[in-house]
């Protein structure tokens, strides 16, 4: 096998969940952020959660107006 190719292993990862819940794991990152745990998952909790999240069309015109403003403030600085 080959050596030194493979990432560095933490094996006490901290891991943060959005609603404030803190664990450690073992990860090739030494931190992780993620957005739902055992400790907020509905399947878990046995309650129900509405999940803010954009969907995917709302995503894209976001990009897309960004990069409209960005292509703006361009062409004002080149005349």
């Amino acid at each position: 096998m080959k050596q030194n190719i493979h990432p560095k292993y933490y094996e006490n990862a901290r891991a943060q969940c959005a609603c404030g819940n803190a664990f450690t794991v073992g990860s090739t990152k030494e931190f992780l952020e993620v957005e739902i745990c055992s400790a907020c998952h509905p399947f878990y909790t046995g309650k129900e959660k509405i999940m803010d999240t954009m969907g995917q069309v709302q995503k894209f015109r976001k990009r897309l107006a960004k990069k409209e403003e960005l292509e703006a403030k361009r062409k004002k600085r080149s005349r």
